[in-house]
């Protein structure tokens, strides 16, 4: 079944609406969830993900998502609920949302889009018995939400791949904050100014030892 539906923006991954929930869902699971699905959201506003269509796994659940017009509908569902079904809901929500004609750019927090709530759970609860006469004859239309059709990918080889994206930013910031003197035209002007003193200083200090030695030899 569909647990768990998120409405995003990708521009900059603001969540703009969410499923309801209900009493008897596990909501501690459902929080981390949640979280999960914000992270692919922003994973998308920085051009991580740059399919339109696409399943992510994890564990028992997967995260089905379209992307249409700058907005990500996603549902967290079973791994036993059937993918084109979930695409079919998808893309029922994206008709829904498109009948409204909201202003997105307008939005500025996340999940104030309340209106929209409700719509997704009535469009939810269409799609909660697949032997429905309805369901069943979605399942069997020959379409483009074929399984084979869409793409898919683990949660942690994207998790990973945000780990070390992060990492070398840290690397390339480190390298950009050294302080600006080192391979500056100011340390090349004291190597320039103190380099033949030093040599001067090391030769002096290199005779007056052998000297030093010559007469100990002569004592």
């Amino acid at each position: 079944m569909v647990k768990l539906t998120l409405v995003g923006r990708v521009k900059d991954g603001l969540p703009l609406a969410e499923s309801p929930t209900y009493k008897n869902q596990e909501n501690d699971n459902l929080s981390t969830y949640k979280q999960q699905g914000e992270f692919i959201l922003k994973e998308f506003s920085r051009g991580a993900l740059p399919t339109s269509k696409m399943t992510i796994l994890l564990d028992h659940h997967c995260f089905n998502f379209i992307v249409e017009n700058g907005i990500c509908f996603m549902a967290l569902c079973d791994s036993s609920y059937p993918r084109k079904l979930a695409f079919y809901y998808l893309q029922d929500l994206h008709k829904e949302f498109d009948k409204l004609n909201v202003k997105t750019e307008r939005i500025t927090k996340p999940y104030s889009f309340i209106k929209f709530n409700g719509i997704i759970g009535n469009v939810q609860r269409k799609y909660e018995d697949t032997r429905t006469q309805a369901n069943l004859s979605k399942l069997n239309a020959e379409c483009s939400q074929e399984p084979d059709n869409i793409a898919s990918e683990n949660l942690s080889q994207i998790v990973k791949r945000r780990r070390r994206s992060e990492m070398l930013e840290r690397i390339s910031n480190a390298h950009l904050n050294v302080s600006p003197i080192w391979g500056s035209k100011s340390l090349e002007i004291i190597a320039l100014k103190w380099t033949p003193i030093g040599i001067v200083l090391a030769v002096t200090t290199l005779l007056l030892w052998t000297s030093l030695i010559h007469k100990d030899d002569f004592l």
